[in-house]
């Protein structure tokens, strides 16, 4: 804890602070730093971790854009953004990790709960107003953020895959198992990738990620966390989450209230349902190979990515 009082006294003024760890997510560690009565949100992104770029090298294109949906929208307190440094920067870092510090937020994730009537009508709502701002509504360079549909991630796996004799035993046999519908879905993959290349779809910012777990649940709002993927991307990347859901007709009833013409583009829904799932069997395969990870961690991971992909058949 040394590391972090001093990274906070450096870089945040905030001195002789009280540190517990929180549930972190699949990006970062997590702290809750208080000052007396003041409470703030540590997220630590280690850079032993392979996927560590991918969470950080886009923070100074997102984080800005958060900064202005909170002070221009309607979507003010619903989303966090971070404290500036004393350097007005978004992160700061060490040879160990990337920083970020938040407001702390008292609430809980929805996680494994359902959501009620009243937060599904109001999650409708929250995706409906972020799903207005699209380049021409948003003061500021959009570019890094512009969906390109370039999956980084399937050359990897290719290789992965063609190198399979390579790799240890417990991953080898796994992946033997499931080699066929898995190549089967990277051709599709690409496949779906060049036709919406080419189809100029309407974009809009879309939050990327919207598991239960980045919904949180305040005393009176709902408020979307976790906002490293946002992207300026077809609206199907969020509603993906929710197709499948009993919910869906009413959600889209609402959500239809703001976008009364909106039809869903089954092409780009089907492309970043795929994606979402050979994206999350690579993360796990990269956390297996390249942090290297021993024991109960590999073992729940090459439990996680078993299940991952048992769907594929």
């Amino acid at each position: 804890m040394n590391r972090l009082t001093s990274m906070l006294k450096t870089y945040y003024n905030l001195e002789l602070p009280t540190i517990q760890e929180q549930k972190g997510g699949w990006a970062s560690l997590a702290y809750k730093v208080s000052i007396g009565t003041e409470a703030y949100f540590l997220k630590v992104y280690e850079k032993q971790r392979a996927s560590t770029p991918k969470y950080t090298e886009l923070i100074n294109d997102y984080a800005p854009v958060l900064k202005w949906l909170e002070e221009n929208t309607e979507l003010n307190g619903h989303l966090p953004v971070p404290i500036l440094t004393r350097n007005d920067s978004y992160t700061c870092e060490d040879d160990q990790a990337v920083y970020m510090v938040y407001n702390y937020i008292e609430g809980d994730t929805i996680g494994d709960t359902k959501l009620s009537q009243s937060q599904i009508i109001h999650l409708a709502k929250l995706l409906s107003k972020l799903h207005t701002f699209g380049e021409k509504e948003i003061p500021m360079n959009l570019y890094a953020l512009k969906e390109s549909y370039d999956l980084p991630f399937l050359s990897q796996l290719t290789k992965s895959l063609k190198a399979i004799e390579k790799l240890p035993t417990d991953i080898r046999e796994l992946l033997w198992f499931y080699q066929d519908p898995l190549e089967q879905l990277l051709s599709e993959m690409k496949r779906l990738a060049s036709s919406l290349k080419n189809a100029k779809l309407t974009m809009r910012l879309c939050h990327t990620d919207l598991h239960y777990w980045n919904l949180m649940q305040t005393s009176n709002q709902l408020i979307l966390i976790d906002w490293e993927g946002l992207k300026l991307a077809p609206v199907e990347a969020d509603l993906m989450f929710f197709v499948d859901k009993p919910y869906f007709k009413q959600f889209l009833d609402v959500y239809r209230q703001r976008h009364n013409q909106f039809k869903i583009n089954e092409s780009a829904l089907q492309f970043y349902q795929l994606r979402r799932k050979l994206e999350d069997i690579w993360e796990f395969l990269e956390q297996l190979m390249i942090d290297r990870l021993e024991g109960r961690a590999r073992q729940h991971t090459i439990n996680i990515l078993k299940k991952e992909l048992s769907t594929l058949i």
